[in-house]
């Protein structure tokens, strides 16, 4: 948990063809056959050309679908295509699937087969569509949770590739991305090495469960033999209550109320996006952004038992409004210039510690993207809840850490426990139709 300044008022292989022009892929789906078998081959080889082969419904006029679209409480398409990967700078929706993966495919050519399957899968998901029909005795080329259509309902994929990527297997590490280390682990942190780290990040957001659920076993059907999932957790993000654009978090807090500006473009530019030329960066990397995921669990039995003033010190922050302790309103900017000796708004509040408004500080702002998570109950028997905290930033190492450094020690951390997650790159958007996941990573 931490807090950002508050917001203004060529290919190693071939060009995948285009959908008109899909042949059989079971050639270039090599990596499938290991774990498909001679029966799954010819469904696995179905499902990889259907990235090109679905259709998008086309029963009504798009007026129409829309309308009854949002009468079923569905959201719109999000745009797949563009420079950047379109989630990062999206509100967080009401669901979310984190999952990590290890990458399994063989040498380069089954790596990049891997990122346009990916890209193949994301593209038709987050569009929706038919899926194709197949012959009597196949498997059917869709799992069928979401009916004979596929439907978007707002589903973003956000992809992001680890450290551990970049080993010596593919013949990638000259081409790492200048700051992407394995994640560090903090004096406050109990991190389990089962729920670190990845080879592969994926993170699958939408508005229903269901529609996640569907694009999770689409996509792992069809890279199976190539990424095997290491961890994964399941999120949501509560509605702004009782009005307003702000989710709350399982403390009952306002979260990510001081975020840059995502309509700020030179915002964006300084603290979000990797620029062209920077300093140290591959090319490659332009237009992409360093991803930092923590899995943080919070006491929240223990939370419950401790006085509302308490828990609006260690904040920083009124519980009911979000406003902080110094202001009435939930975007007003604290001013510690009037209150140097933290009578306030405490010196050890999170608010302060994390974003102290100094000069020195301004860069090292973050966005952040937090889910509530619910794992049910422990081993013995306490409630399992926390926080899915993801933000993105243009140097993980001048932004995010430099954030989680200041809060060590804090009052907070008697009631979190950081237990998992991973450092990543998310990578620059898929521009086009003939473009994938990472083409000028592996270029």
């Amino acid at each position: 948990m931490s807090e950002p300044e508050a917001p203004s008022a060529g290919g190693a292989t071939p060009v995948p063809p285009s959908r008109s022009e899909a042949p059989d892929l079971r050639g270039r789906r090599s990596f499938l056959r290991g774990a498909l078998g001679a029966a799954g081959i010819a469904a696995g080889a179905a499902g990889a050309a259907a990235g090109y082969g679905y259709r998008a419904s086309q029963a009504t006029a798009p007026g129409q679908a829309a309308t009854d679209a949002a009468a079923a409480g569905r959201r719109p398409a999000v745009p797949f295509h563009g420079k950047h990967q379109a989630a990062i700078v999206l509100e967080s929706q009401p669901q979310t699937a984190v999952v990590s993966f290890n990458v399994t495919a063989q040498g380069r050519a089954e790596l990049t087969e891997l990122f346009q399957t990916l890209t193949d899968r994301a593209r038709f998901l987050t569009g929706g569509g038919i899926p194709p029909p197949v012959g009597i005795s196949a498997p059917p080329s869709d799992s069928g949770v979401l009916g004979p259509t596929v439907v978007p309902d707002g589903l973003t994929v956000t992809v992001g590739v680890g450290a551990s990527l970049f080993d010596d297997r593919y013949g990638l590490a000259a081409r790492r991305p200048a700051v992407l280390t394995a994640m560090q682990s903090f004096p406050d942190d109990d991190l389990d090495p089962g729920q670190c780290g990845g080879d592969l990040s994926l993170q699958l957001s939408a508005g229903h469960a269901d529609v996640l659920l569907h694009a999770l076993r689409d996509i792992a059907r069809h890279t199976r033999g190539g990424m095997q999932a290491a961890w994964r957790i399941d999120g949501f993000a509560s509605p702004a209550r009782p009005s307003g654009s702000t989710p709350r978090n399982l403390m009952g807090f306002m979260d990510g109320i001081a975020n840059p500006s995502v309509a700020a473009p030179a915002q964006m530019d300084s603290l979000v996006w990797v620029q062209p030329g920077a300093r140290g960066e591959p090319a490659w990397t332009s237009g992409g952004s360093y991803q930092a995921i923590r899995l943080i669990r919070m006491f929240v039995e223990f939370w419950d038992r401790v006085a509302i003033t308490e828990q609006e010190n260690m904040i920083g922050r009124r519980r009911d409004t979000g406003a902080p302790l110094d202001a009435s309103s939930e975007f007003a900017i604290p001013d510690y210039t009037l209150d140097p000796s933290g009578a306030v708004i405490p010196l050890t509040a999170h608010i302060r510690l994390a974003n102290p408004r100094t000069p020195q500080s301004r860069d090292s702002r973050i966005l952040r993207r937090a889910y509530n998570s619910d794992r049910g109950v422990d081993a013995v028997g306490d409630l399992d809840m926390g926080l899915i905290f993801t933000c993105y930033q243009q140097d993980i190492k001048r932004q995010f850490e430099a954030v989680q450094k200041r809060l060590i020690g804090e009052p907070l951390v008697d009631y979190i426990s950081p237990f998992g997650g991973g450092y990543f790159f998310a990578l620059p958007g898929v521009v086009d139709s003939n473009d994938y996941y990472g083409r000028a990573l592996l270029a």
